[in-house]
This record gives structure tokens, C-alpha cells and sequence, in this order.
């Protein structure tokens, strides 16, 4: 039998109908600028990790501590959403290898279960073009496009009511396609808020601070806390610019053991 994956977590942490927000590397790096947005403005502290054997040999460093690659955040903010006592916050640089989507999307709803936890809500981008992660036909030609996914009814609804407007067609990929696959299997209230991006995550692209403003400005629906200010975002789209190269130049996906020391790590 295959090694599963392992979220740790702190032991006096409780979960009970928890609002869990899951951010995976994505196009423009979108939605590492979304996690480390609401780290910031909701006031989340880190709880814990997800851990295997299979995931990149390296820790991330802030501040001298060592920090898992997939990270996990909470705190008590204040949400227009039922089944929301706790924001738990999956936040993570790194690139998930194929095979270990499908288990560590398992292990979280799995864990979700066991806790009680409520709706999961995947935060995404993505790009027109071929060798893309996703291929998206949305009928809103312009640049600004937001799409919605939900697993359920309810959570068609939920998009519906803070301005997604719902995937007509296309495919989706990743952990966002995973998780949405497992949700609607389990029938888990799961949705997915993607941005139309025009940074490339590969080869160096820039961060697409404006795409990330978009999902924020939907979030504000469900979490009234997060209180977008364009401003001081854009200027966090170019600080974390520069993390990212950094730990791109580290190789953080490379299967060799890496140390380097970069000036500071954000989350």
C-alpha cells in the first residue's frame, strides 16, 4: 500500500466547521498573492503542514524557523457564510507532481471530514493558450474574467451571490480539478474562484496582482473582513515578485538537496 500524506497540525487546534481555503501555485502566481493577502488581513497564524516523502526535500525559512512547503494557517475572522467558525488557510509554492494530487486531495477532504469542517473553496487562475493547466471557454471576452465552479447546488449559489459567474464549459486541472472532482464524488461543498490571468507562471512571469484583486473582491462576499485595498496589493504583487524568483533560483521543485539563503519568505 502507498505511503499516504500527513497533515500535522497543532493538537489544540479545533477544526469544527471550518471555511478551509486551499492555495495552490497557479498562473500569474495568483493565488500565492490571494493566501498571503489573507495570512495579512485576517490575522491567520500557522497551525501546521502537509508532509510525504515525495514532496520536495527542502523547508522553507522566515525569520529563522523553518516552515513546511505546504503550510497550513487559521484564525477566527468574521464570515457571511454558514459553517465558518474558523478560516483554515492550505498555502503552498511549490508544483504538486501528478501523482500526488489525487492522495493529498483525498488526505484534506479526509481530514475535513474527521473534523467537521464546512465548505472548501479552491483559489485559482488561469490562461488562454496551449500547454495551459486549464482550458477555460468563458463567454466574457474580456481580460477581467472571473469563473466559478461549485460541487453542489449550494455552492453554485453561493458563487452566484458574490459575483462568479459559473463555468459554462472547459476543463480544469491541478489540485483545483482534483478537489473539485473528489467534492461533487463525496458530495462536499466545495467551490472553485478562478481568474483570467495574464502572467505566465513558468518561465519567469509576472505576478498578476490585478487577477488577484478580482478573487479578493469575491471573497469580500463571504469573509467582510478582507476589505480590498487595491494599493497596498499591488505593491505586495511586487514583493512577492521577487520571493518567487528567489525560490525559483533555489530550485525548490528539484529533486536535489538545496540550501540557499534568501533575503525573506512571506506566509
Amino acid at each position: 500500500m502507498s505511503e499516504r500524506p500527513v497533515i500535522d497540525v497543532e493538537d489544540s487546534s479545533e477544526f469544527g466547521d471550518s471555511l478551509v481555503i486551499s492555495c495552490f501555485p497557479s498562473e500569474g502566481f495568483v493565488s500565492s498573492i490571494v493566501a498571503h493577502f489573507l495570512v495579512d488581513r485576517l490575522g491567520l497564524e500557522l497551525v501546521g503542514g502537509i508532509r510525504h516523502s515525495r514532496l520536495p526535500p527542502v523547508c522553507l525559512v522566515q525569520d529563522g524557523s523553518p516552515l513546511p512547503p505546504i503550510r497550513l494557517y487559521s484564525g477566527v475572522p468574521i464570515c457571511n457564510v454558514e459553517k465558518c467558525d474558523k478560516v483554515v488557510l492550505i498555502a503552498s509554492e511549490i508544483q504538486i507532481s501528478p501523482d500526488l494530487k489525487l492522495p493529498i486531495a483525498s488526505e484534506v477532504l479526509d481530514w475535513m471530514d474527521q473534523k467537521e469542517a464546512g465548505m472548501a473553496i479552491m483559489i485559482d487562475s488561469y490562461a488562454h493558450g496551449e500547454g495551459q493547466k486549464h482550458s477555460i471557454f468563458d463567454e466574457d471576452k474580456s481580460p477581467d474574467t472571473v469563473v466559478g465552479i461549485g460541487s453542489t447546488e449550494k455552492t453554485k449559489e453561493i458563487l452566484e451571490g458574490i459575483g462568479a459567474n459559473l463555468l459554462k464549459q472547459g476543463v480544469v486541472g491541478g489540485m483545483t480539478g482534483v478537489m473539485l472532482g473528489e467534492s461533487r464524488r463525496r458530495k462536499v461543498d466545495s467551490l472553485a474562484i478562478i481568474a483570467e490571468s495574464g502572467g505566465e507562471f513558468s518561465g519567469g512571469g509576472i505576478p498578476d496582482a490585478r487577477a488577484a484583486a478580482r478573487i479578493i473582491e469575491c471573497l469580500d462576499g463571504l469573509l467582510p473582513a478582507v476589505k480590498l485595498d487595491p494599493e497596498p496589493l499591488m505593491e505586495e504583487a511586487k514583493r512577492i515578485e521577487g520571493q518567487i524568483r528567489e525560490m525559483m533560483a533555489m530550485h525548490l521543485n528539484s529533486e536535489q538537496d538545496v540550501v540557499s539563503a534568501p533575503s525573506t519568505m512571506y506566509g
